[in-house]
């Protein structure tokens, strides 16, 4: 099982964050879709969910907003592997229950 990638830094808002049509990188996004549109609710969730299962710490710091995860969390369809462990970060942050 691939380990999830939850950067240090991945709280320090000031970190420049995604937006608009983006293009995951390959590693990501082997398979169609390559680009995701995080304007678009459904695609932001896609999106969000391939680079938390794929992406590696540098790819979680640009693509994910801790904020906006927050915002869709109950939304979001992980495998629960990949649930598991950000479920047991943002609750040891106190940002969910």
């Amino acid at each position: 099982m691939r380990p999830v990638s939850i950067p240090d830094d991945i709280e320090d808002r000031s970190l420049p964050k995604a937006s608009g049509r983006v293009t995951l990188p390959r590693h990501i996004a082997w398979s169609f879709p390559y680009s995701s549109n995080l304007d678009n609710p459904k695609s932001l969730r896609s999106c969000y969910a391939r680079v938390m299962t794929e992406g590696l710490d540098d790819d979680v710091r640009f693509y994910i907003d801790l904020d906006v995860l927050l915002d869709i969390w109950d939304e979001m369809w992980l495998s629960q592997h990949v649930r598991e462990v950000w479920s047991v970060w943002l609750r040891g942050r106190g940002l969910i229950d």
